[in-house]
């Protein structure tokens, strides 16, 4: 009769992996529940505990004020480079020639002789 309720043996990888695949649980539950928007409180075994409240309307709004100002910066600072750009002309570069397979005699290189086959038998 097998013995019920007893474990088998388990090597360190596989113990290693069940913890990293019950931490990585843990960690996902965790980051659903503080990138929600409700009211959570952590408390982490009584020594560290942490409160989550979302944002106010009054937060909201100046948040996006805030991202409404940095987009009118940039587009700005886009319209100025742009300006910069237009009034100073850029001179194209010149295409280099590219390098012919043939050798400075304008004849062709000759083909590579093959390996002999005498090292194998070493």
């Amino acid at each position: 009769m097998s013995e019920a309720g007893q474990l088998q043996d388990y090597s360190v990888d596989q113990a290693a992996g069940a913890i990293v695949l019950v931490l990585g649980a843990v960690a996902s539950l965790l980051l659903v529940v503080w990138q929600s928007k409700c009211h959570c409180k952590v408390n982490l075994c009584y020594i560290f505990q942490c409160e989550r409240r979302p944002p106010s309307e009054d937060e909201i709004k100046g948040l996006k004020d805030n991202a409404k100002d940095l987009k009118d910066k940039a587009k700005q600072k886009q319209q100025a480079q742009a300006s910069r750009q237009n009034k100073k002309p850029t001179p194209t570069p010149t295409p280099t020639p590219t390098p012919s397979p043939r050798s400075p005699g304008g004849e062709p290189e000759p083909e590579p002789e093959p390996i002999s086959s005498s090292w194998r038998t070493l």
